[in-house]
């Protein structure tokens, strides 16, 4: 409706459903009054900011398709999903760890976010950070909750900074991003519960007999690139996996004997 000014709403101060996507607001400080609010929608408006007075019930949020470039001033005690899709942000360094103890879902898609610096959130399930332009994976030691995790279209070439604090995850998406070697690959052996994975359009992906060699390095692993694994394709990773084992023992004992 082109609005740029809903001053009018402080008189109503009941509402808990607010949807003002689809206008041309700048300033959101009119909804200050609204603290019986639940759910707030301001998809593609003309916000630079996420930053609104702290409102303690409110529990979802998104601002999705603005001009946000930080993540600076998001305070709802309650807050359990929030999405920040296609605007600005470099940096979560800005997020108030101690206010958004009930975060679960964090949307960071089509930023321009170059680390995951920032994010040690400690109830989130799900994050999706998918086509930005991540280079490192730092501060994941505090997602011990998390369950799901989207890194699609970036430009992650190392798999360092995966840590096995992360006890809860079991879907991780990696497609599309620069890493050349399966040696990365096996990093991923600090995650206990991980089950899917997606290594699409990486580079490694077109190594010969790519599949079985991932599931040598994770036997745990239940899918790959959104396919399960047929148990043919795991009596060979388990009969590669013994043999290497056989071939390192007498390798071992070969320098051992050396040494002597």
């Amino acid at each position: 409706r082109d609005l740029t000014d809903i001053s009018l709403l402080q008189c109503f101060i009941h509402l808990r459903y607010v949807d003002l996507s689809e206008n041309k607001l700048q300033d959101l400080s009119p909804l200050s009054s609204l603290t019986h609010l639940l759910w707030l929608k301001v998809d593609g408006n003309l916000l630079t900011s996420a930053r609104m007075q702290e409102l303690p019930y409110l529990q979802i949020i998104s601002f999705a398709h603005n001009r946000i470039k930080d993540m600076e001033g998001i305070t709802h005690p309650r807050l359990a999903n929030l999405s920040l899709k296609g605007n600005k942000i470099q940096t979560a360094l800005g997020l108030s760890h101690g206010q958004l103890f009930s975060l679960q879902t964090l949307e960071l898609r089509g930023n321009v976010l170059e680390s995951t610096a920032g994010l040690s959130l400690p109830r989130l399930k799900n994050l999706y950070l998918a086509q930005n332009a991540i280079r490192s994976l730092e501060g994941l030691e505090g997602l011990g909750q998390l369950t799901t995790l989207h890194l699609r279209d970036n430009q992650l070439e190392s798999l360092d900074g995966f840590c096995s604090s992360m006890k809860c995850l079991q879907y991780l998406n990696l497609r599309n991003n620069g890493i050349s070697s399966l040696q990365e690959v096996a990093k991923l052996q600090v995650l206990p519960m991980l089950q899917a994975l997606v290594l699409l359009d990486n580079p490694c992906s077109y190594e010969p007999n790519y599949r079985v060699e991932v599931l040598v390095l994770l036997p745990h692993l239940r899918r790959l690139d959104k396919e399960l694994f047929e148990q043919e394709e795991r009596a060979e990773a388990n009969k590669i996996y013994q043999t290497r084992q056989e071939k390192e023992k007498v390798r071992t004992a070969g320098q051992g004997r050396r040494r002597k």
